[in-house]
């Protein structure tokens, strides 16, 4: 709350705006009395970033309203751009007034380690925290309950597609964002914060633990075909060992971890030179 204001929130996703995850996401929020508004794409958005991309009529990026089951009171909509693009709309106050914390996912699959460059859900957080709002990027890891070694030739992944969404257990990572926004409110402006989930009921996940960053993904893209003029890839496990403490460990110990993250900046102790490339140094 802020003052006698609940704060207000957006929600949004890689996965479109009809995931299951960004349902469990929106509820959690709304339960605990913030004001909530959902913008999501209309259509996966996965491994954008922050990607500042969308579909446009005359200039026109386009949006529909819509309804999230069980969420009737929740104004939604689906939105023909990325994450990204969606959480600096929001911010402009497109979708009612500017959230003050914006909470993305729940995604399909862990977010973790420095792959997470890549996700369509952290870099709708980071580029919410570069404005200044207070975000949180939330993921399931789907791969958890297959135990999958890194010598299963990716047969964990394959199996993913066989397994209805609807009954897996974004209860669990729900409730555990939930518990973290009241500190997140608190939270200087501009903190990110990026959150994985076993996929497994709240009452076997071992803790949550606080992370650093793997410094490689779950999984890792392969060439899975090559020929004249064009190659094929896949998405394989990644072979490399855990390293303790970091999210990726954790979470193959059964722990949900959390990891405070932030968007790209300079490097001000590290010093190139600068004479003879293409003028005098500077500085």
């Amino acid at each position: 709350m802020t003052g006698d204001r609940p704060a207000r929130v957006l929600v949004t996703n890689d996965d479109g705006v009809l995931a299951p995850g960004i349902r469990w996401l929106a509820r959690a929020a709304y339960e605990r009395g913030l004001d909530v508004v959902v913008a999501a794409p209309r259509s996966e958005a996965s491994g954008m970033s922050a990607a500042l991309s969308a579909v446009t009529d005359d200039g026109r990026v386009m949006f529909t309203q819509t309804e999230l089951v069980g969420l009737p009171e929740v104004p939604a909509y689906g939105v023909a751009a990325t994450p990204g693009y969606i959480a600096i709309l929001a911010g402009l106050g497109v979708f009612g007034p500017p959230p003050e914390l914006v909470l993305s996912g729940i995604n399909r699959g862990a977010n973790a380690g420095h792959a997470i460059l890549h996700s369509g859900t952290v870099g709708a957080a980071l580029t919410a925290g570069n404005s200044g709002a207070r975000a949180l990027a939330v993921s399931l890891d789907v791969l958890s309950p297959a135990a999958a070694s890194a010598g299963s030739g990716g047969a964990a992944i394959d199996v993913l597609d066989t397994v209805d969404d609807e009954a897996r257990h974004w209860s669990t990572a729900a409730d555990l964002a939930g518990r973290l926004l009241p500190w997140l409110r608190d939270a200087d402006a501009g903190t990110v914060l990026n959150l994985n989930v076993p996929d497994l009921p709240a009452d076997r996940v071992a803790g949550l633990r606080q992370a650093a960053l793997a410094p490689f993904g779950q999984v890792q893209v392969a060439v899975a075909e090559r020929g004249h003029g064009y190659v094929r890839t896949a998405f394989e496990e990644n072979g490399a060992r855990r390293v303790p403490g970091t999210d990726l460990a954790w979470l193959a110990e059964g722990y949900a971890a959390v990891t405070a993250v932030r968007a790209l900046g300079d490097l001000p102790d590290l010093v190139v030179p600068t004479a003879g490339a293409g003028g005098p140094a500077v500085g």
